[in-house]
Order: structure tokens, then sequence, then C-alpha cells
């Protein structure tokens, strides 16, 4: 194909040529004032000599026509695999391949969409507007969108040239039913109620059975014993909970399917809530003064998140030096309230070289050993009074206490020492990364060393750090819900003070009262799972030792056994890919965990129902529209620039009759010197017409 166009090569600057048209114009007009005959031959002289200035010119070009494109955007996300739409999807796709391949001089470009990274829903705006940056904007003829409308990144979607037309999956019957966490707290006091506000909402064109009215919402809390709560339909609600335990509480709320809804995954909402203690209340019983009665209460007092009762001793009953006992102290300390009524308030107490003086009453450690059995902790560090006849042994502590003083004291240094069990515990694994100095060469750690110990008979709880002729040197054991340590030795302030290098005394404690608190990273026997992204990272600690494998349950029923690996002592793990997002339960034994792989209901099934409603404002502005697949296939047709891209049962595009010149010729309109003769003349013209006058 051909095509001509004429051109001007100005002589002078256009505003040169403007001023000298300007002037003959001028002249003209002045001699039609004055009355002067020959005023239109000087006009056409001006005219004449103006447009010899511009030089015009033919210019003939040979044109390649080149082909209309069409973007064709599939949308492959997860919400498209709902019931009827990937049939509707590849039945639209077929059809519009064969109508554009029908159409002359067009190209379809096919640009599949699926589920953006990091639930991030359905990226096709984006999408569209790469492979816009791709093609010539010249060459676009339009855009069709086989999608349910539910977009997620509109304000990525580009100025089209052309018209973009929908045509929507999902059917006008579509109605659904989705749980939805408006708002709930990152961390949670432990013991203390918190709210989670949330709503369970019907979509789209619910049937008058289940139209409005109440659900029941099961509510559980790391995988355990449901909790049914009936809840009303498209309604906010405050449901109060309360955490029972430290680290990640998974709380699951669902709602049982309803019959004829379009899908299930949005039924269940996942929350996770760090638990975490608003202090730990701490009881120091502490016998007669020592070196290291005030290390304790230092380190105790160090913590900010410690509230801390020291009840200490400073004058035996039985010292007869005559002091009044009523200037003894200056108010009288409160036993039985600490020891009988508010007992339970504390997290920990610790018994530090105390013995029996006949100060606490009997009844007052039957109500410690009651207050272990049901959940409390106690920390016994033991001095020479351990192995003593006033030793607390023999009181009603000793059907809790993990080992029985042999009543023999241990004087000489001695370095603590792993147990081969310790090195496996949580409590004391990897303890001696934290010693001052590295191990020795005879594999000694590389702290300081303990000056004296309490012989122990064989202990019932678990040895994880041993003393002087490896004899037990820290015990922990378990007692009905609550749990106990013995440290068989006063010693342990050494390390605070620096004795020989000193040693990690702080950390040693930290994890002791983790421990007795059942911080869940820091129990023995424990089923960990970290997500990111799809990777599942999963950890079994466990004291026992041979092969692991976890059980993984996934949100579609499909369970996968997953071989560990021994990383460390007491330590299996592995990463697992996860096959997709959801809600994922692990077991091992009698071990369980929930975790979540991206949210338990993703973005694309936050809202199900096919609509226009999100396209709209993207499509009115090219005149294209929308069309449901399951009214009929549509034809394309071809329609003029401006005019409507969409009708019954039709969409259409706008041809571009785009081109590339492959070769230009010029061809001057007027000879220069053809010019200049006609201005001469027609000069002369108008100086004999006016002289004869």
């Amino acid at each position: 194909m051909t095509g001509s166009t004429v051109i001007f090569d100005p002589l002078l600057p256009w505003p040169v040529v403007w001023l000298a048209a300007g002037l003959g114009l001028a002249v003209a007009a002045l001699a039609l004032w004055r009355g002067l005959s020959g005023w239109w031959l000087r006009a056409l002289a001006a005219a004449a000599l103006t447009l010899a200035l511009t030089q015009p010119a033919l210019q003939r070009e040979d044109r390649k026509p080149l082909s209309d494109i069409v973007l064709l955007l599939v949308d492959q996300s997860a919400s498209q695999g709902l019931p009827g739409r990937a049939d509707q999807t590849e039945a639209a796709l077929a059809s519009v391949t064969a109508e554009v391949a029908a159409l002359p001089n067009t190209d379809l470009r096919v640009i599949e969409v699926g589920d953006g990274e990091g639930d991030t829903g359905t990226r096709a705006m984006t999408a569209l507007a790469q492979a816009l940056a791709e093609e010539p904007r010249g060459r676009l003829a339009g855009a069709i969108l086989i999608t349910d409308g539910q977009i997620h990144d509109l304000d990525a979607a580009p100025a089209l040239p052309a018209p973009m037309n929908v045509l929507l999956t999902g059917r006008a019957e579509d109605w659904d039913r989705r749980v939805g966490v408006l708002s709930a707290p990152a961390f949670g006091i432990i013991g203390e109620p918190l709210s989670i506000r949330l709503k369970v909402e019907d979509q789209g064109r619910v049937p008058a059975a289940e139209a409005g009215g109440f659900v029941q919402l099961s509510v559980t809390v790391d995988g355990g014993e449901p909790q049914a709560v009936v809840v009303p339909v498209n309604t906010e609600i405050e449901l109060p909970l309360t955490l029972d335990h430290g680290g990640h509480n998974v709380i699951q709320f669902v709602v049982a399917p309803a019959a004829g809804e379009l899908t299930d995954r949005n039924n269940m909402a996942v929350v996770e809530i760090n638990g975490v203690r608003d202090r730990l209340r701490v009881l120091l019983v502490s016998g007669e003064p020592h070196a290291g009665e005030r290390t304790w209460r230092n380190l105790l007092k160090s913590d900010s998140a410690v509230d801390l009762v020291h009840f200490t001793i400073l004058r035996p009953p039985d010292k007869q030096d005559g002091v009044p006992v009523s200037e003894l102290s200056l108010i009288a300390f409160p036993t039985r309230e600490l020891f009988v009524e508010k007992i339970t308030e504390f997290d920990l107490i610790i018994f530090d070289r105390y013995k029996l003086r006949g100060i606490l009453p009997a009844s007052y450690f039957a109500n410690i050993r009651d207050y272990v059995r049901n959940g409390g902790a106690v920390l016994v560090a033991a001095g020479p009074d351990f192995a003593s006849a006033e030793s607390i042994y023999y009181s009603s502590l000793a059907d809790i206490l993990p080992a029985a003083p042999t009543g023999r004291v241990i004087d000489g240094g001695f370095k603590p020492a792993l147990t081969d069990l310790g090195r496996r515990h949580p409590v004391t694994e990897g303890l001696e990364d934290f010693a001052p100095d590295p191990a020795a060469a005879d594999g000694s750690p590389g702290w300081g060393r303990w000056l004296r110990m309490v012989e122990l008979e064989p202990p019932q709880g678990q040895v994880v750090m041993a003393g002087a002729g490896e004899r037990p040197l820290l015990v922990l054991n378990r007692v009905g819900e609550g749990r106990i340590a013995l440290v068989a030795s006063d010693q342990a302030w050494l390390w605070s003070r620096g004795f020989e290098g000193g040693g990690p005394q702080l950390e040693l404690l930290r994890r002791l009262a983790h421990w007795m608190m059942k911080e869940p990273e820091l129990e023995e026997e424990a089923l960990l799972a970290e997500a990111q992204g799809l990777d599942l990272t999963i950890t079994r600690r466990s004291l026992a030792e041979g092969a692991r494998q976890v059980t993984v349950t996934g949100p579609d029923g499909a369970v996968t056994d997953v071989p560990l690996t021994e990383a460390e002592p007491g330590r299996f793990t592995s990463t697992w890919a996860a096959p997709g997002m959801g809600l994922y339960r692990l077991s091992d034994g009698d071990l369980t965990r929930v975790v979540v792989v991206g949210p338990a209901a993703p973005r694309e099934f936050e809202e199900t129902i096919a609509t226009t409603g999100k396209l709209a404002p993207v499509v009115a502005p090219t005149n294209g529209g929308f069309l449901r697949l399951e009214d009929g296939l549509p034809d394309v047709r071809q329609v003029r620039a401006g005019r409507p891209a969409t009708g019954r049962g039709w969409v259409g595009i706008t041809p571009r009759d785009a081109y590339v010149t492959q070769d230009i010729r010029v061809l001057p309109l007027l000879p220069a010197w053809l010019l200049l003769l006609l201005t001469a003349g027609l000069s002369v013209a108008a100086w004999l017409r006016e002289g004869r006058r």
C-alpha cells in the first residue's frame, strides 16, 4: 500500500515566513483601502512568494500494513478452580482463539494469570500492564479478560488505547459463606481475657433457607477439643478468649459447610497469638545468710518482669541473745498469707539453703507440695542444710523432691558438667556455648569451679548436670501438673562473681525458670513448626534416641509422613515443601501441632462470587463491557473507534490500521523558478492594471 502527503521545507525559519506572509497581507489590505484596482493581484503575488519560501512537496510512502494485536488474559488463579469455572474458562479460551483467528490481519496474544506471590491475590492488571509494555500501543486493537472479576491489583490498571471486554465466569445463582477475622491482638497475657472481633458473612444470592439467622461456630485452640458457639450471620461479634500457655497459640474458627455454597475453603479462619506472661511472680525463701543469697536476689531483681517476694531468716529462734521478740522486726512477716492464702498466685518458689527451724509449720510444706502437684514450680538450691537432720527433705516436700540426701557433704573444687541427657535436654543443651572460655583440651567446660555439693541418692528425675565424681548435681522432675528442680550445691553464685572466669548462671537460671513455667520452647518433648512461604520447618525435640518421623495432614485431608534427621542431640529437623497454603496438622504419637502456611483461607477465597463491580471503573472508559459465559460464548467483531465495543452475544475490537514505512519519495509540487516567475508576473499585472487606470 502507498500513501501521499504534502510536506513543507521552508528556506527560512517559520517565524520569518509568517512575517513575510503578514507583510504581504498588509500591503494588499493597504491597496484595497486606497482603492487600487490591482490589490487582489498584489495579494496573489504575496501568496506566491510565501509559497515559494515554504517549498511545498509531495511525499509518497511505500507502506507495509501491520496486523492488529488482541490481548487475551486468562485468569488461572485459585478461585477459578471453583465448580464449573475451569470448564467455562477452557471453552471461552477456545472460542475467542477461533474467533480472532477468523478476523483478517489480527494476531492474538494469550497471557495466563495465576496467584500472586505471598497471597497477594489475582494480579491481572499487573500482567496486562506488562503485556502492554511489550507490544506497540498503535497496534493494540483490544483486550479480553476471562475471569471471575475478583482482581486484587486494580491500582496497577494501565490506560488502554483500545476497548477492554470481560468474559465473566461463574453463575448468577452462586452464594458462599465465609468466616472473617476483623481484628485480633498479636500478643495476649496468659490467664487474662482478650477479645477477637470476627464476622460470619453470607455473599451472593443466598437461598431463603440459609438467609440470616444463626450458625454454629467451632473454636479450637492448638488443635485441642473444639468448643461450639452460636453466632449471628452478617453481624460483627466480639469473642472472648483466655490463653493458658506461652508461645504461639493457634486459634481456629470453623463454620460447617452449608448446602449449595460455592466452597468451604473460606469456612475457616486462623489466628496466631503469642502468649506472654505479664510478670513472673517469684517467692524466694532463704535460710541462714550466706554469700550466694544476695546473688540470687540481684539476679531476680535485675529482671523488670519479675515480682520478687523475699522471705529470709536473719535470726534463728533458738538463738539466745536477750533481744525481745517485739524488736526482732518492724512488722510481722505474712507467712500465712504467702504460704496458705496466696500461694497459688506465685509462678515459682525458690528455697535457698532453707532448713526446718520451726518457723514454717508443717502444714505450710504440705500446701507447697499440693501447690506443685496442681501445676506450681519449686526450685531447691541445696547447701549443707540439705544434708542435715533439719533438711526440708524431712517434710512433706519429700513426696515431690526428685532425690534424697545421703547426709554427706563433699568439699572440694569441681567443674559442673553436662550429662549425656543434659546435652539433649533444652534446659542445658548448648549451655557450654555460653561459657566465658572455650572448652579445655581434656574436654572440661570453659567455666569456673564450684567448691561444695551435697551427695544425693540415686534420683527419680532427670539428671542434666553432674558434679564431683559424676554425682548428680542438677535434677529435674515432673510431679503431677507441676515441676521441681534440685541443685545439689549452694555454690552457683561463684559463677556470677567471676570466680575462675565465672559461668552462665543467669542463662541457666533463665532456662530453669522458663522450663518450670512450661514455656513451649523449653519442653523436652516438643513438636515445633515454622512456615516460611510454602516451606515448613519441622523440629521434634526428644530425649529419646532413634529415627523420627512426623505425620502431616494437609487442609485437603492428604496425609504425608515426613522423616526427620537429628541435627543436634535431642533435636530432629526437616524442611518440607507444603503443596499449598492452609492449615496443617502435625502429629508424632501423643504430640500434635497446628501450623498455618500462609493464611488458612487465602485471599483468593475471601470473596468468591463473580462480580462486575471491581473491574467496572477500568472497563467503562474503554467502551467495553461484561458478558457472562453462562449465557453463551460471544462472537468477536470489529467496530470503529469510539463506538460501543460490546453487545448482546458479542464483544468488539477496534482495527488500528497500523503500518511500517518501507520507502519515502519526495517530489516538489512547483519548481522554485516557476513560483518566482508567477510572483513577478502577478506584480507586473498589478502595475499595468493600476497604470492603465
